[in-house]
């Protein structure tokens, strides 16, 4: 029994962390305790070597002194102080009266401000609840279908995953050992043809069945002629040149990730100040739910990092590999499973613990079937964008039942009773945007220069041609220095 444990400890390590995942424990914790017990468990079984638990420590500080990290907490600040500060309810409110005369329009201009928000927070969270508050009232007002409404808040809400300044892209990038900068400049083109599959399936919902996308009565259409275009110019430019401080300074490669998310968290509180809505509670409550977050992501990272130091001293890694390269198909074949095993993982997992979990095991393999690992981490990228879609468990779809009205209610502006909106109907709403998201997997499969051509040309030096030659000096030798 004993040499089947130690013959086999790398599955049973992984299955055990399984077990405690799907019994709700912590995923911080569980993580940690797995790695502690089978360490300690292999150090019994003479498996181990007690030495081997020296390293942790220094593990721990690795990631303490990792300042791509630091980009994490500037960006969430960012995100936070304008989505209280007022400019979703603005961009919202403007583009929804620029596209008010188009039936689906109020629908596009939550695919566009999505985009936008996604561009300027990066935080899935502040999108959803933001565009669940402000529009979803004014899209059950005028008619839309309750599933259509919710659906294309929740995933362009989700659109904060995969446009850059997304935060899952920095943790992708950190677990993957790739700059950020290419990582996000390898995801920009993605994540905006992802929001245009979402307009397509609006469009096409508006030809197909126009009465379940109305276009805003004229009597709602309250700005036009020069009022709209004062408004457009006011809501639009300020974000537009806020991304481009932030995005376009990391791809221009004047500012690393950590530079850019330090002035976007300036320019947030610049805009706030502009737009005379910066108050001391605000910063309060942004920099309480930006240290949650950080801290989350931290002790998460610190669990896995103790874990992923175990499951590689028992071979783990070595397991993984030879189960993932003997696979038929070779790199599609490899490609095709694991794009499988994380869409069924999504379901249980969120992308925090997919990118910690699944993405360090799955690396290696990649790398050595010769996949570009900046490819690899946007297409795992789209594909965890998922998790926040899945019913029952997406988190997009719990932060959109925190805001949407469970019962009937009075409508403020018309006074008409409207019913409320069931858990099933938002259900129903998601399914139609995981299926886009996985056909987005599929293109970039058929198609990865949709990612590697945001990526420049490469240099033509392969490092592991470079040799070092040093000078064999055995025939003349230096000569020893006198000293008198």
């Amino acid at each position: 029994m004993t040499e089947l444990l130690i013959a086999n400890m790398a599955p049973v390590m992984f299955a055990a962390l399984v077990v405690f995942l799907l019994l709700g424990y912590p995923v911080a914790f569980s993580l940690a305790f797995n790695g502690l017990a089978f360490g300690l468990l292999g150090i019994e079984l003479g498996l181990l070597k007690p030495e081997l638990m020296q390293a942790l420590p220094n593990r721990v500080f690795g990631i303490m002194r990792n300042d791509t990290l630091l980009a994490i907490p500037f960006f969430t600040f960012m995100g936070l102080i304008l989505e209280r500060s007022g400019m979703a309810e603005d961009l919202l409110d403007t583009i929804g009266q620029l596209f008010g005369p188009v039936r689906g329009g109020l629908a596009f201009a939550v695919v566009f401000v999505g985009a936008l928000l996604a561009a300027t927070t990066g935080v899935v969270a502040a999108s959803v609840i933001s565009m669940g508050l402000i529009s979803l009232p004014i899209m059950l007002r005028y008619g839309y279908d309750r599933r259509i409404a919710t659906g294309v808040i929740a995933a362009s809400g989700t659109l904060a995953q995969i446009i850059p300044p997304s935060l899952v892209l920095i943790i992708m990038a950190d677990q993957l050992g790739r700059s950020v900068g290419d990582m996000y400049a390898g995801a920009f083109l993605p994540g905006l043809t992802l929001a245009l599959l979402y307009a397509g399936f609006i469009a096409l919902v508006a030809i197909v069945r126009p009465k379940q996308v109305p276009a805003l009565p004229r009597e709602a259409r309250v700005l036009r002629g020069f009022k709209l275009l004062r408004r457009v110019l006011f809501s639009l430019v300020p974000p537009l040149v806020l991304i481009f401080l932030v995005l376009g300074t990391i791809f221009l490669g004047v500012a690393t990730p950590t530079e850019g998310g330090a002035m976007g968290a300036v320019g947030a509180l610049a805009l706030a100040i502009i737009n005379r809505r910066l108050t001391l509670e605000m910063v309060r409550q942004a920099v309480d739910k930006t240290a949650k977050l950080s801290a989350f992501v931290l002790f998460i990272l610190i669990g896995a990092t103790i874990f992923g130091l175990i499951f590689r001293a028992v071979n783990g890694d070595l397991w993984v590999e030879h189960l993932l390269t003997g696979l038929p198909g070779g790199q599609v074949g490899f490609l095709i499973v694991v794009n499988i095993l994380v869409f069924v993982l999504a379901f249980f997992l969120d992308f925090f613990e997919l990118a910690f979990i699944v993405v360090p095991l799955l690396a290696p393999v990649a790398e050595k079937l010769g996949i570009d690992l900046i490819w690899f981490g946007v297409l795992l990228g789209v594909n965890m964008q998922t998790s926040f879609m899945h019913p029952p468990f997406g988190f997009a779809l719990f932060f959109l039942r925190s805001v949407a009205p469970k019962d009937r209610y009075i409508d403020r502006v018309t006074g008409k009773p409207t019913d409320g909106i069931t858990t099933g109907q938002i259900y129903w709403g998601a399914i139609p945007y995981v299926c886009i998201q996985l056909i987005m997997v599929g293109i970039l499969i058929l198609l990865p220069q949709l990612v590697l051509g945001g990526l420049g040309e490469k240099s033509k030096i392969d490092p592991a041609t470079i040799r070092i030659e040093m000078p064999d000096y055995d025939d003349d030798p230096l000569p020893v220095p006198q000293f008198r």
